[in-house]
Formats: C-alpha cells, structure tokens, sequence
C-alpha cells in the first residue's frame, strides 16, 4: 500500500510537496476553462455534483486530481476528454502519487487498514527495504530511494503537529516472516513504540475473524482540513485516489466493518507483544 512513495524527493521544495508541472498545468486549465465559460466554483460545482470548495480545492491544489471529476469537467466543458488524457500521462509519468502524498502531509486523520503487511508509515527501514524489493528489478539505488522516501513520510506521525493515525492490522500481518526473525522483531518493537503515542493507534483483527470487508484489499482514508476525506487505493500497476462522495461512504463503510472487528487498543497491544516473542 506504498505506491505514494515511489516518486523521488525532486517533487517536493521547502518541506512540503509540490505539484509536477503537468499536473500544475492541468489545474490551471480547469481554472481558465471554467472561468472561460463563465462560471464561478459553486456554479461549476453544482453542474458537476460537487461543491464550491471542493472545486476551489482541486484548482489550488489542496486535494489532489481525481480521473472521475476530470471526466465530468470534460463532459461540462465540452473538451474531448481532455483533462482525462493528460491525467493519463501524468499518471504514466509517475506525477500522480506526489498529489497523494501532499494529501498525506496535510492530512488531520488518516485511517489505514491493511490485511498483509505493516503500513509503511509504520514500517522499520529493513522491514520496508524488505518489502521493496521483493519480486522487483529495481536497481540497489532506487531502492535505497524509495526506503529513505518511505523514511520521510514517517515524520508527519512525529512532528510538532502530528497527524492522527488509526491503524487497523488483520492478524495475518503478525505470522507473516517478512525478511528474517531479527528484521520481525525490529519491527514489532517499532509497532508497539509507534502504538504508545498519543496520536496513533494500532488495532488489530485478531485470527478468529472469518470473511469480513476489510479482506477485499487495504485503502486509506485522509480527513483534510475544510476539505472532507480523501481515499486511496492501491493494485499492482498504479494507486487510485478517490474522492467521489458515494465511493467515500463506501470506503468509510468499510472502515467501520473493520475497525469494529478489531481488537480495543489495549487487547490489540498485548496481541502485538504476544506476537514479538515468537520473533525472538
């Protein structure tokens, strides 16, 4: 579920990500296209299903590009399918997942389930070293970039600000040998120090569960300040950022099934130290 840190750092300036150009150049096309057809950002909104604010954001670059909202502007803006195609080559080029991870950083909450490895904001550098290059051809340094990329996303859990992270594990996580036995315990040490601090909770569902939503793949949610959530979705090509409301709820939904099959925090963090012995 690490997709958002396969970019290299060149995206991001003073501390903060910023937009690739062709992304930039897309937002300021919706930005004089509609104003071209002489709508403000709540009239816009209301044609396309969204509202003011969030038109506003997606043009400022506050929330990230969504392929379904660019249709709908193309189908209000009558641009051939314009603003999807471009996405698609940015997409391609690798720009898309800088927009998440700026969403990340700005993020009030983030709830993230995950059914088969330790989210990487949680993740140790020989865990997330580990998780990298399995079944890839990536060269050492690229690897070694995308585990100190991965390393930096971390600091939002810790500055002075920290996001609120909920983190909901399915049990299989903590049987999974991931490296080694040494590289395991490394990690649930780091587990349970991260699930000690106030602003991060770490839950998990314990082995007894059958069938339940959380199964159907890990997804994050992003709480954005003024700005509703954002999801994000991962596969084996490219992430998916969601924005849409009903695939929103959707996601919440989820979230919901799953947290509620979890373990309450105290249970969760005595499973995870009862899991560590047998890394010893």
């Amino acid at each position: 579920m690490d997709e958002q840190d396969g970019q290299a750092r060149d995206g991001e300036q003073g501390g903060r990500p910023i937009d690739a150009p062709l992304i930039e150049f897309i937002r300021a096309q919706l930005r004089r296209m509609r104003v071209a057809a002489g709508l403000n950002q709540d009239q816009f909104g209301k044609r396309i299903n969204f509202s003011g604010s969030l038109v506003s954001a997606v043009e400022t670059g506050i929330r990230p590009l969504d392929a379904r909202y660019l249709a709908l502007a193309d189908r209000e803006l009558d641009t051939g399918g314009l603003f999807v195609e471009l996405l698609r080559v940015a997409t391609r080029d690798g720009q898309w997942f800088r927009s998440w991870r700026g969403a990340e950083r700005n993020a009030r909450i983030l709830r993230t389930f995950e059914p088969n490895l330790v989210p990487g904001l949680l993740q140790t550098e020989a865990y997330a070293r580990t998780v990298i290059a399995a079944g890839s051809r990536l060269t050492e340094q690229e690897i070694e970039r995308r585990v100190a990329v991965r390393m930096e996303r971390q600091t939002i859990l810790t500055q002075e600000m920290p996001v609120q992270l909920f983190a909901v594990l399915d049990a299989t996580v903590l049987g999974r040998l991931i490296g080694t036995p040494a590289i395991m315990r490394e990690q649930f040490d780091r587990l349970m120090a991260m699930a000690e601090l106030p602003n991060v909770d770490v839950l998990v569902v314990p082995s007894g569960i059958g069938m339940y939503a959380g199964l159907a793949g890990p997804f994050v949610l992003a709480a954005l300040e003024g700005n509703g959530w954002l999801g994000y979705l991962d596969n084996l090509l490219r992430g998916q950022i969601v924005t849409l409301p009903d695939e929103i709820d959707s996601l919440q939904e989820a979230w919901e099934c799953v947290r509620s099959e979890a373990l309450p925090r105290p249970h969760s963090l005595d499973l995870l130290k009862e899991a560590a012995k047998t890394w010893t």
